[in-house]
């Protein structure tokens, strides 16, 4: 049982690597935070499913044909499918002592310093399932853009790599082709519910917290918060998404006479696409900083770094170019 509490329950060591020296919840320094910009430009809508999304597809035209005078054509139908995308439910509990959050002297701010950890926990896991998700390995998980498009062709190009070290590029037209899906009757976003807050204050004076069960059953007083994130992804038609899979990264400099041209490549991407509208360049932070030192040599008259409501944005050709840490550093070969 001591194993689990050290494990998964906040206890007196973690209280006291959490005050700073005036015995205040300190400020953490959040080394375990990542840059996932995916998260911010994914478009949301409800699913026509309680399990997610059913897509109708158009997968057949009909014949048609040049007649003669007193001849006729014959009839003929398009053919349609429906794909069934499923959502899924990333979740997390978070619980500690009523007495130990007692004793940090500032209830809230420990409760605040906790949640603040699972935010990060959640938005890291939903970038990585958005794009490395696979529903056919975890079913738990919904299925994300690697799997969708893992064979070299048209909307996936070959940038050359044939290790185990290759970087992928993705570029990614979000609107009613490519979109984030929640259940229906669901909410869409990440929700946070304090699921003590309704107890009241206790007589000392203190949130009275609720009845929580220890390893063995036991009961005793603690505040507890629940996570919640109904997510899936819906891709109707995949020409609105490219990947330039196969960048070698032990290649990768900032003359482009070695290793992958990446600003070749990325032009190519945007000829794959079938719409530009509401696209954006997505690459790790290694593929991101080559381009911007390919900006400072001024060889990419595609590239630059602009200011966009008071942030600076890398664009390429016009398009965003963002920045996902989530994305590896150490893909095997696609073919």
């Amino acid at each position: 049982m001591v194993a689990t509490i050290g494990a998964t329950l906040p206890t007196l060591v973690d209280l006291a690597n959490r005050l700073d020296p005036d015995g205040k919840i300190a400020a953490i320094a959040e080394y375990l935070n990542q840059s996932n910009e995916v998260l911010a430009d994914m478009r949301w809508q409800e699913g026509n499913l309680p399990t997610g999304e059913r897509t109708t597809v158009r997968v057949g035209l009909p014949t048609v044909g040049f007649r003669a005078l007193n001849e006729g054509v014959a009839r003929s139908k398009s053919r349609t499918a429906q794909v069934d995308e499923g959502a899924a439910m990333l979740e997390g509990n978070s619980q500690v002592d009523r007495k130990l959050a007692i004793l940090s002297g500032d209830i809230g701010g420990y409760r605040l310093s906790e949640s603040t950890s699972f935010f990060e926990a959640m938005n890291q896991t939903m970038a990585t399932t958005v794009f490395y998700g696979n529903a056919a390995t975890s079913p738990k998980a919904f299925t994300g853009f690697g799997p969708r498009f893992n064979t070299i062709g048209n909307q996936v190009i070959d940038a050359g790599g044939t290790g185990t070290d290759n970087l992928s590029i993705w570029l990614i037209a979000w609107g009613r082709q490519v979109y984030g899906i929640y259940p229906k009757g669901t909410k869409g976003g990440l929700f946070h519910f304090d699921m003590s807050g309704y107890a009241g204050m206790g007589d000392d004076g203190y949130p009275a917290g609720i009845e929580v069960q220890d390893a063995d059953g036991n009961p005793y007083l603690g505040f507890k918060d629940h996570y919640e994130w109904n997510c899936g992804l819906s891709v109707k038609d995949p020409r609105y998404v490219v990947r330039i899979a196969n960048i070698d990264r032990s290649l990768m400099t900032a003359d482009i006479s070695t290793g992958a041209n990446i600003q070749d490549l990325m032009v190519q991407a945007t000829e794959h696409i079938q719409s530009t509208d509401g696209a954006v360049f997505y690459m790790p932070r290694t593929v991101r900083g080559m381009l911007r030192r390919q900006l400072l040599n001024k060889k990419n008259p595609y590239l630059s770094y602009d200011e966009v409501a008071g942030k600076k944005v890398v664009n390429f050709d016009g398009i965003p170019v963002r920045r996902v840490d989530a994305l590896k550093a150490d893909e095997a070969r696609v073919v």
